[in-house]
């Protein structure tokens, strides 16, 4: 693991967080993700349940928690599961963790850590001891998901071994408290930044006409290795001339032209809390006429937006209002006429033709983190600002994306210092070489 877990006070907050939030006599259930499999014998790299590492600092498969605060034995208020690892498994995979170092980086008592061969036994006897158990499920409004996960296959167990035991959703508690982002994940997704902001700097530096928007790609993920962090957060979008009218571009594979701009929409996994960034550049170091107004557009409804995201503010209307911002920038590119805004389908607004996506979403463990459209913005929610104008009869797209932290007094922008005006673009790049 290239990272330090936070310290196990943190985690100890989380989960005396979490139990203060659940029914008596109740069970909280938490599984790690499974190994996906590919083709022959491979497998996809592991990503932990976001929900496990929050409340355990483990980053290993095949791990339990379980939460029963209510227990009569006080040493099955905690207990956390974890793999044994053998001279094998050492040899072919590497070493595991060990019951003391899950202990440090949990807070868990060293006599409630245990191997997971121990889990059957135990979990029935939790079950027998119990009321309601708290089962985890990945509830989030964009997930889509065609295969079996680990908890549904749990989930469909409990019901059919325990069918008089009341099973409730621990979804809706965690998204409550994971969407209030402490000091300690604000110090990280800032580090995370940090890493991002280094390498968009190395790109602005390296692009020019005639190179791959997978060489772009690789300076990124060279400069994130160099410095230690987990990789790219999400699959990165390198889009030049026309592939920056396409949302969710990945293949990456075309050259960049003189004269086009290149979209790259990034972030850093750093400790597995994650940055978002996008900037649009010019391919040649200048942006031309058109390319600067659409831009300069852009960043006025980006800056719009951001002066928007305030204590009190529900997220749905919020975008509403940065829609009607975006609507006049567009009047002024003389994309739609005002006049036709007048007479438009109220369903059907026009703008949408140049900006079909929304303004902004949660940030933290996830890159779409949870949350919820309609609960009230709070100080401690952090969120990326990323409108965007794409003309596909011109071949040009821009977006521009930041990452903001809630506060009392409103947003701050947490990338203030990754360069966003296009002189500061246009310097940046003219510095390469130099």
């Amino acid at each position: 693991m290239r990272y330090s877990p936070p310290p196990s006070e943190f985690f100890v907050g989380n989960r005396s967080r979490l139990v203060k939030q659940i029914k008596p006599h109740s069970a909280v259930i938490v599984h790690a993700n499974d190994i996906y499999p590919t083709n022959a014998d491979g497998v996809m790299p592991f990503v932990q349940n976001s929900d496990i590492y929050y409340l355990s600092a483990v980053d290993q498969e095949e791990t339990v928690l379980i939460l029963f605060p209510d227990a009569p034995d006080a040493k099955m208020r905690e207990m956390l599961f974890i793999k044994e690892t053998t001279e094998l498994i050492s040899i072919w995979e590497g070493e595991k963790l060990t019951k003391q170092e899950a202990a440090d980086r949990s807070g868990i008592p060293l006599h409630s850590v245990h191997w997971l061969n121990e889990f059957e036994r135990i979990f029935r006897t939790v079950m027998f001891q119990s009321r309601r158990a708290y089962l985890n499920t990945n509830e989030h409004a964009r997930a889509t998901a065609e295969v079996e996960s680990r908890d549904l296959r749990f989930v469909r167990r409990c019901q059919e071994e325990f069918p008089l035991h009341r099973l409730e959703r621990l979804a809706p508690v965690m998204h409550h408290l994971r969407v209030i982002k402490s000091k300690t994940e604000v110090e990280l997704i800032k580090e995370a930044i940090r890493i991002t902001n280094d390498g968009f700097h190395r790109v602005a530096r390296f692009v020019k006409p005639g190179v791959k928007e997978y060489e772009i790609e690789a300076e990124m993920i060279h400069e994130f290795t160099r410095q230690g962090s987990q990789g790219f957060a999400f699959p990165p979008i390198i889009a030049s001339g026309k592939n920056a009218c396409c949302l969710h571009y990945v293949t990456n594979h075309t050259t960049c032209q003189d004269g086009d701009l290149v979209l790259c929409d990034f972030g850093a996994r750093q400790t597995n809390y994650n940055a978002d960034l996008t900037r649009t550049i010019p391919v040649n170091g200048r942006y031309t006429k058109r390319q600067r107004a659409v831009y300069n557009a852009v960043l006025h409804v980006t800056r719009a937006a951001t002066a928007m995201l305030k204590p009190g503010v529900i997220l749905k209307e919020y975008h509403d209002n940065v829609c009607k911002v975006m609507e006049e920038q567009l009047i002024k590119l003389k994309l739609i006429k005002a006049s036709d805004v007048k007479k438009q389908n109220p369903d059907k607004p026009l703008f949408k033709k140049y900006y079909m996506h929304g303004t902004s979403h949660h940030l933290g463990l996830d890159v779409h983190d949870v949350g919820d459209l309609w609960r009230p913005i709070e100080p401690g929610m952090v969120f990326t600002v990323e409108p965007g104008i794409y003309i596909r009869e011109e071949k040009l797209g821009v977006r521009l994306e930041n990452d903001v932290l809630i506060t009392k007094k409103g947003a701050i922008d947490l990338m203030k210092d990754v360069p966003i005006e296009a002189d500061e673009i246009e310097d940046l790049m003219a510095k390469a070489g130099k």
